[in-house]
């Protein structure tokens, strides 16, 4: 059976959490400050907004650590604390997680660096990199392991060869961005995305970020097309585009749009519907109401 399956309630799809930058700006994060930092030094509104997902009928919380690499975090001169500041964030979700009832994934994001023969990073030192900041988010407590928006299938390769050296027996899930016409960066088709990770021992794959839910639902077709074996299927959209309002940007998805969108997800099979940058709690609440059955 899925190892992941095994975790989530029998009723699919399952409904997981949304962005958390836009709820940390809201609580004050200034720009070019790394919401990875927050964990440590404002760890209240990182719970609050945990527990805002957690009321909104979220059943997965995502650690606060997608940009917790080394090299991302040695952009803001936190490169030293990766243990401290992984570890933290899967403590916080762990707390908010356990008076609800609810699972964390430890959020893994691009290293920020191009494997070669595109840049300088090897394969093994992006897995060396993943197993670093995979270490302290499994001492923090974490269920499984969400690697996100990805766009090369050689960095997914190194997380989940990471996911196997420091965590073997926690279910793994890999979403990509297909946001250049239908594909990713480098290239990679949806169909071809869920093959490769189905082969590489994912338990999960799908989409996440994007251009919202329009093109979200034709990937999550051809996702659903290529599926193989067990795996289950995982979409996450921006709530649209960002539009500029006055002095900030705001996403054009309202809550309504993004529960129409969970129902076309669910009759396309998707296994485990949320929201990515710009989605708020309304939006996973909207969603949330829209899937329960009748």
């Amino acid at each position: 059976m899925n190892r992941l399956g095994a975790l989530l309630p029998a009723d699919r799809p399952v409904l997981l959490d949304g962005g958390m930058g836009t709820l940390l700006q809201d609580s004050g994060l200034e720009a070019g400050v790394p919401g990875e930092l927050w964990n440590l030094e404002n760890p209240d509104a990182v719970r609050a907004a945990h527990a805002a997902y957690a009321d909104a009928g979220a059943r997965l919380l995502t650690t606060n650590t997608f940009g917790g690499t080394r090299p991302r975090l040695d952009l803001h001169g936190l490169g030293d604390r990766v243990g401290e500041v992984n570890r933290t964030a899967a403590q916080l979700a762990r707390s908010v997680a356990d008076e609800h009832g609810l699972l964390v994934a430890g959020d893994l994001g691009p290293t920020g660096e191009l494997l070669a023969p595109l840049g300088t990073l090897t394969r093994e030192d992006a897995q060396a990199l993943f197993a670093e900041q995979l270490t302290a988010l499994v001492e923090g407590g974490i269920d499984l392991v969400l690697v996100e928006t990805l766009s090369d299938l050689g960095e997914a390769d190194a997380a989940l060869a990471a996911a196997r050296e420091v965590a073997p027996g926690l279910p793994v899930a890999v979403t990509m961005s297909f946001d250049t016409n239908l594909r990713t960066m480098m290239g990679v088709r949806p169909g071809d995305a869920v093959a490769h990770l189905a082969a590489a021992g994912a338990d999960a794959a799908g989409a996440n970020c994007g251009r919202g839910p329009e093109e979200m639902e034709i990937i999550a077709a051809e996702m659903a097309q290529a599926r193989t074996d067990d795996i289950l299927l995982v979409a996450q959209s921006n709530a649209g585009l960002p539009q500029v309002v006055g002095d900030h940007f705001e996403y054009d998805a309202t809550a309504g749009d993004m529960a129409s969108h969970a129902t076309r997800l669910a009759r396309l099979g998707i296994d485990l519907v949320g929201g990515c940058c710009g989605s708020t709690p309304a939006h996973i609440a909207a969603m949330g109401a829209a899937l329960v059955p009748g």
